[in-house]
């Protein structure tokens, strides 16, 4: 019986650093990113165990000075004037690991494409996006780096 508690208590224990392991990774993804061609912020928040994204302006126009930029590669002809800032382009995401989110999809609005997707967090300040269809090796991965 001994032997038995000693070895609840280290399955606990063990239970409890991985705990804190998975949520520190849910935390640290949290934030706005920088995607891999320099031209846009993306927000990335978790909402109700799912992690979502949303376009959240643009170096080279911080200040929104210039007329909005739409959605003009929608496949949807009605979807086309719709304002690309504030636009949630990643969706249905969902912790794999605690450096990795699956299950998700990619809306590229440079061509009106929806992907599948997988988001892994390479550190705090890096994370690389693979967006596919059918299979993850028909795809394309891009480095995002934290905004600081």
């Amino acid at each position: 019986m001994r032997k038995m508690s000693f070895r609840l208590k280290i399955a606990f224990a063990l239970a409890a650093c991985l705990m804190s392991f998975v949520v520190t990774g849910a935390e640290t993804i949290e934030g706005v990113w920088l995607n891999e061609d320099g031209d846009g912020w993306i927000e990335l928040r978790i909402t109700d165990g799912e992690l979502r994204g949303m376009i959240a302006g643009s170096p080279d126009d911080p200040q929104r000075l210039r007329p909005p930029r739409l959605d003009i590669q929608n496949p949807d002809p009605a979807l086309r004037g719709r304002e690309l800032y504030g636009m949630q382009i990643l969706y249905g995401f969902r912790m794999e690991t605690a450096d990795r989110w699956g299950g998700g999809r990619v809306y590229d609005p440079n061509n009106g494409n929806t992907y599948r997707g997988t988001i892994t967090l390479v550190d705090e300040n890096t994370l690389r996006l693979r967006g596919f269809i059918g299979l993850s090796l028909f795809g394309r991965t891009e480095v995002w780096t934290r905004r600081n």
